[in-house]
């Protein structure tokens, strides 16, 4: 059967597209579509992928080259995705079903993704906050306090992405309505170590495996993008430090302090 490299060319986009979507490194997309290319058949292809694009080449016997771009927009990592795009990507090099039902299967993926209620999202955020907070030196108080500037973090990032603001900014009202909490909540007496409530909060914050992924992708060779995330985790970080210093310095003043 004649391939149809039209066809070929907006699967693979799609499955790079949908790997880089979910969080995957940029040496794993490069290579996941270029292995899909060969198991299909087509030699000669090529592509590049960046933080926010990706590009896929390729040309068919006749010489006539195809290429295909994809724009990608602000996303954040899901490893139940990444995992689920990255198996199939494997059993479609494989067994190359055919293009309408590896289409199909991704469609699959995307309608059974589990996502977790606002609720579940906030009760992470206030375990997982409350326990860094005690992990800094904080007391048992102080661990309460810093799941409930945790869960203030959560729900300051979901206004916000519903507003339609970017990262950074983003970033910056979260940190900021977090030290104003955990300063309210010292000045009540509830909490006792302002610093270890903070710096606990914090963490939801901390762009940890973006700066992971920014190593493992210059490590890997591709400077571009490994620069690029590595640029993005540190812009985030001053946002961090930012918004943090801001309720800090408006309350030294008014105190005095």
């Amino acid at each position: 059967m004649k391939l149809d490299y039209d066809r070929l060319l907006e699967l693979v986009s799609e499955m790079g597209f949908r790997l880089m979507f979910s969080g995957a490194e940029i040496y794993r997309v490069e290579e996941s579509v270029s292995r899909l290319l060969k198991a299909y058949g087509a030699e000669r292809g090529e592509v590049f992928a960046i933080p926010n694009c990706i590009i896929v080449s390729l040309t068919s016997p006749m010489g006539k080259p195809m290429t295909q771009i994809r724009r990608m927009p602000g996303h954040g990592t899901d490893i139940y995705l990444l995992e689920r795009y990255n198996d199939l990507c494997r059993r479609m090099c494989r067994e190359t079903p055919p293009f309408e039902e590896a289409i199909a299967q991704m469609e699959e993926i995307a309608a059974t993704h589990k996502v977790y209620s606002l609720l579940a999202q906030m009760l992470a955020h206030f375990l997982g906050c409350g326990m860094f907070s005690l992990f800094y030196g904080g007391s048992v108080w102080d661990g309460l306090c810093g799941g409930i500037c945790g869960v203030v973090i959560g729900l300051c990032l979901t206004f916000t992405s519903r507003l339609g603001a970017n990262l950074f900014f983003k970033t910056i009202a979260a940190g900021a309505a977090s030290a104003l909490v955990a300063l309210m909540l010292t000045t009540l007496g509830l909490g006792q170590n302002a610093d270890s409530i903070i710096i606990g909060a914090l963490m939801a914050l901390v762009p940890g495996i973006a700066f992971t992924n920014a190593m493992r992708d210059i490590m890997a060779g591709d400077m571009v993008a490994g620069i690029s995330k590595a640029a993005e985790a540190l812009l985030i970080g001053a946002a961090i430090a930012m918004g943090t210093a801001l309720p800090l310095g408006v309350t030294r003043m008014l105190t005095g302090g």
